[in-house]
């Protein structure tokens, strides 16, 4: 039904088949390895509204914080040298972050298109299970990931901040929680609960998890 998504704000056109309708009206969720966003009247609109109680009550469900890895674990940078990625630059806050939650019975995972062996070490360091690696496609994804936690998306916060990340967001989101660095794409807009004060690979992270962590406090 809907073949192409054009981005007026990029100029980019992409090609997509339609994969689901969301919950709130006029906004269309359409994919194939990356994802576009087509709002019928407003292309981009602002970030889901729920009342404190609401997201109080979504914020005491959540066992699970998956999140993508360049732009909110990182910078969005990356050294290269003629023998291929070299380093990539990771925050000891957001490090904090993952700690923070698992004290509060929460873990966390990292869905991610790259295969970096950087990556993997700081999984490593920081005790990180739930680690998916080279996957272009994260919304086809979800089911593996909900069989191997054992965890049902109501139990689910994610946080992205790229087109990417837009139908496995849109999936979370209708009933778990979903976030962006302070410096996340505007494409994720209509699908977050929060914006985090702090970019991405800057302590980003940590403060979505201090978010989480205050709302179920309260």
């Amino acid at each position: 039904m809907l073949t192409t998504c054009r981005s007026s704000g990029t100029g980019v056109s992409l090609p997509v088949t339609q994969i689901g309708v969301n919950r709130r009206k006029n906004h269309i969720l359409a994919g194939y390895d990356s994802l576009c966003l087509f709002i019928e009247q407003n292309q981009y609109g602002s970030m889901i509204s729920l009342s404190p109680e609401e997201l109080k009550s979504r914020a005491s469900r959540i066992r699970l914080v998956l999140s993508d890895n360049d732009g909110v674990f990182t910078d969005n940078g990356v050294y290269y040298s003629e023998r291929g990625e070299e380093f990539k630059r990771f925050s000891i806050r957001d490090g904090m972050g993952v700690e923070r939650l698992r004290a509060h019975g929460i873990e966390t995972g990292i869905i991610t298109g790259e295969v970096s062996p950087s990556l993997v070490k700081r999984a490593q360091k920081l005790h990180i299970q739930h680690l998916y690696l080279g996957v272009g496609d994260k919304l086809s994804r979800l089911e593996e990931v909900l069989r191997d936690t054992g965890f049902r998306t109501e139990e689910i916060a994610y946080i992205g901040d790229d087109v990417n990340d837009l139908g496995i967001m849109a999936a979370i989101s209708s009933d778990g929680l979903a976030a962006t660095p302070a410096d996340g794409l505007h494409f994720v807009e209509p699908y977050i609960h929060y914006r985090s004060t702090a970019d991405g690979g800057r302590g980003g992270f940590r403060d979505f998890a201090e978010w989480l962590i205050s709302l179920r406090a309260s």
